[in-house]
């Protein structure tokens, strides 16, 4: 009633002051309703499948400022769903990663053990993908929940080393060519996958002659041991024959009488022939332990070139089926050097699997102490003169060519690792350097230093843990798969921007969340 009569009366006084005051009044309620107006809340994002045939994803982009998780194959994007990241001070890290796990029924080990189904780890500290409640805003520890129909649709179509990007703000591949990207040769893609077979059986050929020979050296070995044991008492004989004769001699000389004569001179004819018969045999055995002698050490060198032989297969072996795989490639401005990533497929005993390391180098990034962003670069497919490839730029910088453009790729990379290239390789250029959760159970885990990463830093790292390096003088476990079992200290990264960063270092526990 009170809200009708002011109503009312406003009018009778605006007819009574005319146009005028009709005019500014209308302007105040425009600027009140502009100033109480509140900024309208983005889409929510939906569940959606791509209008074609997927195929295989290779990789999953995150938005958190979208709350959204898009998979790619190699033509494009094929499903995205909303998510759920982590809330403030929890919140999930913004960076590089892969998946690492893939557990069907997880159960949290730090949170009342909470249900996370089709769980899809991508650091051992215990961010992961997973299914989980959305109430349509950022509120998990750190964890990116997606729904639970959609986490059991992906589950089997993803694998391990797929690529996942979390991006701060909207992100998505772009198509890429650029001279510096990989670049394969038609023949030695056509020969590797022979390579790859042929190649473990020559080394498997080569091991067990290398363990005959090791065998026969032994045993050459040991036998010279006793020859020389033998030697030593048949010379301690003679010398004390040789001492005997030399007294027989003596009591010779000093003989008087013809019956002494003739005892010492008996004396003598023995100690000679003793001496004699001691010096034959000695000369016989010496003949015989120089001929032993020399086949030991013929036997030894042998046992040192199927050794040296075998572990030139061995290392022909490994690269020839690493060779099939895909590479990827993590270049750091921080650390000013590229580090190489290739997954073996051997399973750990305390999940994953094992990714070699051997390749570490130098890299010369022009302009180093200017910001460089963070791109990365996806083979997708084969094309007709080499590999087809897209672009995700997450953090500010270069832009992705001029960020390849300050690169001088080592020729090692490229005469080890470009020939081969194949689709799902990728290069990855950062100012980051790569995190600690980075380790032989990882491909690479890079987070950006200037986003929030509580749901990261909060929680318990990776215990420290072996990282491969060349060190292979054994036929161990660990030496197939470049671990020392006793490994000399390695250097840590000498730049951190921020967050945690990679130290290479011992072994290993589960991570939690």
């Amino acid at each position: 009633m009170a809200n009708r009569l002011t109503t009312a009366q406003s009018t009778v006084a605006m007819r009574r002051w005319g146009a005028p005051a009709m005019a500014a009044m209308a302007a105040l309620t425009a600027l009140t309703a502009t100033a109480t107006a509140k900024p309208p809340r983005p889409a929510q994002a939906t569940e959606a499948v791509a209008p074609r045939e997927a195929g295989e994803p290779i990789m999953a982009i995150v938005s958190i400022k979208s709350q959204q998780v898009t998979f790619y194959d190699a033509d494009g994007w094929i499903f995205r769903a909303p998510v759920s990241t982590g809330i403030a001070g929890r919140e999930t890290p913004a960076g590089v990663f892969a998946i690492l796990e893939k557990d069907k029924d997880h159960h949290s080990t730090l949170y009342d053990d909470a249900w996370m189904p089709n769980m899809q780890r991508i650091t051992w500290n215990g961010v992961a993908l997973h299914g989980g409640p959305l109430p349509g805003y950022a509120a998990s520890h750190g964890c990116v929940r997606m729904p639970y129909g959609f986490a059991e649709k992906l589950f089997e179509k993803t694998w391990i080393g797929m690529r996942v990007i979390v991006s701060p703000g909207n992100a998505e591949p772009v198509e890429f060519s650029h001279p510096s990207l990989l670049v394969p040769n038609a023949a030695a893609i056509a020969a590797a996958p022979d390579k790859a077979e042929a190649l473990p059986r020559e080394a498997a050929e080569a091991a067990r002659a290398a363990d005959e020979a090791k065998k026969a050296a032994t045993s050459a070995a040991r036998e010279t041991a006793s020859l020389a044991a033998s030697l030593r008492k048949l010379e301690g004989l003679k010398k004390r024959a040789d001492a005997g004769l030399a007294r027989a001699e003596k009591v010779l000389a000093a003989a008087r009488t013809d019956e002494a004569k003739a005892r010492a001179e008996d004396l003598r004819q023995k100690a000679a022939a003793g001496a004699a018969d001691l010096a034959t045999r000695l000369d016989t055995a010496q003949a015989d332990a120089k001929s032993k002698l020399d086949a030991a050490a013929a036997a030894k060198e042998a046992a040192k070139a199927a050794q040296a032989k075998k572990a030139d297969t061995a290392k022909a072996a490994r690269d020839a089926k690493l060779a099939v795989e895909p590479a990827s490639i993590f270049i750091s401005r921080a650390t000013q050097k590229l580090y190489v990533r290739r997954n073996t497929h051997k399973p750990w005993p305390d999940g994953g699997e094992v990714f070699d390391a051997t390749i570490e180098l130098p890299v010369t990034i022009r302009d180093p102490d200017r910001p460089i962003g963070t791109h990365v670069f996806t083979a997708v497919a084969r094309t007709g003169s080499g590999l087809r490839w897209t672009a995700v730029t997450i953090d500010d910088g270069d832009n992705a060519k001029d960020a390849l453009d300050r690169i001088t790729m080592p020729q090692e990379v490229l005469d080890r690792i470009a020939p081969t290239a194949s689709p799902k390789s990728s290069i990855v250029i950062s100012d980051e350097p790569l995190s600690s959760e980075t380790n032989y159970r990882t491909e690479f885990v890079a987070v950006l230093s200037n986003q929030p990463q509580g749901g990261f830093i909060t929680r318990k790292p990776t215990a420290d843990v072996l990282v491969a390096d060349d060190n292979r003088n054994d036929d161990g476990f660990f030496s197939f798969f470049n671990f020392p079992r006793d490994p000399p200290p390695q250097p840590g990264n000498a730049r951190r921007r921020g967050g945690q960063y990679y130290q290479p270092a011992q072994p290993v526990q589960r991570g939690f969340w």
